[in-house]
């Protein structure tokens, strides 16, 4: 999809997603979206084109990285816990708990006794965020892996993105099917009625944004919440401008100095 359609079709969308933000806060909610997905599957855009129109405030973005030490020797859901959201906050997590039915699981990072040991208990914790009101989305993005190969090359050729790949990425190149049978694995366990799977693909990064928005949007109740405009009157007198005392602002950017 071309970026000037997708750029007209995803703005009415992130509209009712401010709505739905609105609604969240209004009525207390607590709203949680994993994003799970094969590496450069498009997870960060996807999250991105959520979160863009939304106050930060209220909607944060949760990556962690490799657990500590410390981490490492704690109940495995505790450091994940520690960022549900609280009442009328939103909370995203790019990669989740998840990651020990994935990652961990293929690359050998975890045992397969400790691997088993999550997967019985994951239902049991999704329960709990259920049953005490969080609204629970969780998506996996999917992608070919002719697609997946091209986006590590564009990532590895550009010097802005070369930060994304890791020495996990480049051995995981060689697991695409490995991460296929250890996927399917986990649905069979936590695919739950409670907490359903909601796979999407994302072959086509910007349609896949669309579909996986979409369906979050319809999936949640009607969060019509009419926002009420402050009653806004014109200054009286002139708008000032700025003064200075103490110091003054650095000379503004001239394109001119770049050439």
């Amino acid at each position: 999809m071309k970026r000037k359609k997708y750029e007209k079709l995803v703005e009415p969308m992130q509209a009712e997603m401010v709505a739905m933000a609105r609604w969240v806060a209004a009525t207390g909610q607590r709203l949680v979206i994993l994003f799970e997905g094969r590496d450069a599957s498009g997870k960060g855009g996807a999250i991105q084109a959520v979160t863009d129109k939304i106050d930060p405030r209220q909607c944060k973005v949760v990556a962690l990285g490799k657990p500590s030490e410390a981490e490492a020797g704690q109940w495995y859901f505790q450091r994940f816990s520690e960022h549900l959201p609280g009442k009328g906050q939103i909370a995203l997590f790019d990669r989740s708990w998840y990651n020990r039915a994935g990652v961990e699981k293929v690359m050998g990072f975890a045992k397969p006794g400790e691997v088993e040991a999550f997967l019985d208990a994951v239902p049991k914790f999704e329960t709990m965020l259920v049953s005490d009101g969080i609204l629970l989305f969780k998506y996996w993005l999917t992608c070919d892996q002719d697609k997946q190969e091209k986006r590590f090359a564009e990532r590895n050729s550009d010097p802005l993105k070369q930060w994304k790949l890791s020495s996990i990425d480049e051995a995981a190149r060689s697991h695409y099917a490995d991460y296929t049978a250890a996927r399917e694995a986990m649905l069979r366990k936590t695919h739950t009625k409670h907490a359903p799977w909601t796979l999407v693909d994302f072959n086509d990064q910007r349609r896949g944004r669309l579909t996986l928005v979409r369906d979050l949007l319809d999936r949640l109740p009607d969060t019509d919440c009419e926002q009420v405009a402050l009653d806004w009157q014109p200054l009286a007198g002139e708008p000032l401008s700025e003064k200075y005392g103490v110091l003054k602002p650095i000379r503004p950017f001239d394109e001119d100095d770049e050439e």
